[in-house]
């Protein structure tokens, strides 16, 4: 069995996830679950019990969930291509400081703008929680600028699956609009390098439902009550 990604639209942090299948080449295959309706739903928990999306069903049927565990799983099955770093290997070190940082500290910062949209006809609550995100994404967006120093990659000396990851974030401020990323060089550098990258155009032409065409190992996309199926064979 190939794996299925479970992957949430629209806007989902299951982009990196998409994009690292794309680069690993390995055999894989899509499940596309709508938020906020279907990855709620009593069928979605089946495979994700916090019901969240990212989950990875594996090759050999386990079920994998969140985004760094997924990228973790998929760097392991990659080092030969560079796309993931031996325990012990300083570059294992930095991939996993910038996957983190940017799960707490660039992920975390965007939840207050999108809670802000659920607080319609509560515009105090929404003011604030605007606020707060618009101050966490800033710090948040100056803190990478730095870190990424002379880097033209956040870990590696190639496009990796931190980048995958980052990106898929990053597009969330086109539509809060919160920072300019003209004031972050470095970052929008990067931002525009990814755009290039077929993996990305083709995560992005799957969440669009446009025609994805795939350099990597995609086979397709099952609808979820089949890939429940598989999953409760495997």
């Amino acid at each position: 069995m190939s794996p299925i990604l479970f992957y949430g639209v629209p806007e989902g942090c299951s982009f990196g996830s998409i994009v690292a299948l794309e680069w690993l080449g390995e055999p894989y295959r899509l499940c596309r679950i709508q938020m906020p309706n279907e990855v709620s739903s009593e069928s979605y928990a089946a495979v994700n019990a916090v019901r969240e999306t990212p989950t990875l069903l594996t090759a050999d049927g386990a079920l994998i969930s969140e985004s760094i565990a997924i990228l973790n799983h998929l760097a392991g099955r990659g080092i030969a291509k560079g796309l993931g770093f031996a325990q012990g290997d300083p570059a294992f070190d930095r991939f996993n400081q910038m996957l983190a940082f940017l799960n707490t500290s660039l992920f975390s910062a965007f939840s207050p703008l999108w809670y802000a949209l659920e607080t319609e006809g509560d515009p105090a609550a929404e003011a604030a929680l605007r606020a707060y995100g618009v101050n966490q994404v800033a710090k948040a967006h100056r803190h990478l600028e730095t870190m990424l120093a002379d880097r033209d990659w956040l870990a590696g000396d190639r496009p990796g699956l931190v980048d995958g990851y980052f990106t898929g974030i990053a597009r969330w401020n086109d539509y809060h609009k919160v920072v300019d990323r003209a004031d972050y060089p470095r970052l929008a550098r990067l931002h525009e390098r990814l755009q290039d990258e077929p993996a990305v155009r083709f995560a992005h032409a799957i969440e669009e439902e446009r025609e994805a065409h795939s350099a990597g190992g995609f086979r397709g996309h099952l609808g979820l009550d089949e890939a429940l199926g598989l999953a409760k064979a495997a």
